[in-house]
């Protein structure tokens, strides 16, 4: 490999990583391949950053008097876990990076709704990946309490995307 073929090379790996970071990517791979025995395999990944939700801190005032100070109750503030769809018991997550569908084909009554009952491997939605269209399975039998995707939106590997209780 030239000189040449190297900035080149180092080029493109610059491009990708803008382009990670100009779509809000966590992660790119991309396989170049120059003929005969030379190819450029490159994956570019980053760690999405999670803020933690903000905790409430109540401080008492020090007392004019030599009695102690006393502070008062605070109600539990709410925890980011507990906010985190994907921290739920009942979470389906996706299996893949795709576009998740919630009906069979365009026109068609969803899968699921909410507040639907739905049984052990009924299918809840579809995730396209690479033309392929993956039957995304209930993991249990429950109730459809939260739908988290719309139809035709990318999901990642690991997205929550319905919570049965």
């Amino acid at each position: 490999m030239t000189k040449k073929d190297q900035e080149t090379d180092v080029e493109f790996i610059q491009s990708l990583a803008e382009l990670l970071r100009e779509n809000d990517l966590t992660e790119l791979e991309v396989h170049r391949d120059y003929g005969g025995n030379k190819a450029l395999n490159v994956r570019v990944s980053r760690q999405a950053m999670v803020a933690a939700a903000p905790q409430q801190v109540a401080i008492a005032a020090p007392a004019p008097s030599a009695a102690p100070a006393v502070a008062a109750p605070v109600a539990d503030a709410p925890t980011a876990a507990a906010e985190d769809p994907s921290q739920h018991p009942g979470a389906v997550t996706s299996p893949m990076v795709g576009t998740a569908y919630l009906s069979p084909e365009p026109g068609a009554a969803a899968f699921i709704s909410v507040g639907a009952t739905v049984n052990e491997g009924q299918t809840l939605l579809i995730v396209e990946a690479m033309k392929t269209m993956n039957q995304i399975p209930a993991p249990k039998s429950g109730k459809v309490t939260r739908i988290l995707v719309d139809d035709g939106v990318p999901v990642e590997f690991g997205s929550p995307l319905v919570i049965i209780e």
